[in-house]
């Protein structure tokens, strides 16, 4: 297992852990994490998933793809250049101690 911190939008963290080859969306949904919607599934299509990840990771953290970047143009919340999809971040021991924030909205 993985530990991910996520921050809500008060502020509020939580450790989160995740499966090795899991999303972090799987994961935040499994767990019942509010603010982490993940309507479609986790296939990139609706933007629910929206969270921002901290800088000091930005590096361990693949390129998104164009249409994650389409998708990242449909956020409710104010897109930042840290912003992602939870579902296209493939959790792996690399992310040890990850931290990402949750937008106010979905």
């Amino acid at each position: 297992m993985v530990n991910v911190i996520l921050i809500d939008a008060s502020g509020l963290s939580r450790t989160l852990p995740v499966n090795e080859g899991q999303s972090l969306m799987q994961a935040a949904v499994s767990a019942g994490v509010r603010g982490i919607v993940g309507e479609c599934g986790g296939s990139a299509m609706c933007a629910t998933c929206h969270v921002y990840v901290d800088e000091a990771f930005s590096s361990q953290i693949p390129t998104p793809l164009e249409t994650e970047l389409e998708m990242l143009e449909c956020t409710v919340s104010e897109r930042l250049p840290n912003s992602r999809l939870a579902c296209q971040i493939k959790i792996s021991s690399a992310h040890e101690g990850l931290v990402v924030r949750l937008p106010e909205q979905q």
